[in-house]
């Protein structure tokens, strides 16, 4: 027996009115007083923190139906607007709302692995992404200016030991890294820490792997 169509089908915005972050969403209902805030995991946990009293929800678009909605939610959340600071939304529109934490294990297991075997099978993504390392390195040493030869006698700055604390969570091995499935991104000034299996549709959207302090 098919499903059948919810009545109303929209775009919603939650915002923390305490911190003006804010989550973008869709919503399908036969009821729209029905109090729903979103399901991102993000945006639950602003909630649990803060209070339902202090988020505010505003429908911002009526759709036709599902597939339009699904079809919308991809046009206004996408990878720009998730790297924005203020932005709870972790996927691209589109995907359908909250994934569970054993569904993110899988992914992120599986898209390791994608990475993991393009890495080492595809010539030309294996010298982009080497490039794209190499070029982050250089701006590092480049930024901060490291010179542990002739820092007999000195003293680190405050951007140099933040940096150096970065570099030396990043050598962790396996879960015991504080980082283990997570990278920092930049791009035109914004940097945004993302999972590992959506490292690659960053790169290709232009941004590179590392983050500016």
């Amino acid at each position: 027996m098919a499903r059948k169509e919810k009545k109303y089908h929209f775009i919603y915005k939650t915002t923390n009115l305490l911190n003006e972050k804010y989550y973008y969403g869709m919503h399908s209902t036969d009821n729209l007083n029905d109090g729903y805030y979103g399901s991102g995991r993000r945006l639950r946990r602003s909630i649990n923190k803060y209070g339902k009293e202090n988020h505010k929800v505003e429908i911002l678009e009526f759709l036709s139906d599902r597939k339009s909605l699904i079809n919308r939610e991809k046009e206004i959340v996408t990878l720009n607007e998730i790297a924005k600071e203020n932005c709870m939304n972790l996927m691209v529109g589109g995907k359908g709302g909250f994934i569970s934490d054993e569904q993110q294990r899988h992914r992120s297991i599986c898209g390791g692995k994608a990475f993991a075997d393009k890495l080492k099978n595809d010539l030309e993504f294996r010298k982009r992404h080497h490039k794209i390392v190499s070029e982050t390195m250089k701006m590092i040493n480049q930024v901060y200016e490291i010179n542990h030869a002739t820092f007999l006698g000195k003293k680190h700055s405050k951007k140099t030991k933040e940096l150096m604390s970065i570099i030396k969570k990043g050598t962790g091995i396996g879960n015991r890294n504080s980082q283990f499935g997570s990278f920092w991104i930049t791009k035109n000034g914004l940097n945004k820490k993302i999972k590992k299996e959506n490292l690659k549709q960053y790169i290709d959207d232009g941004w590179i792997r590392g983050r500016i302090l």
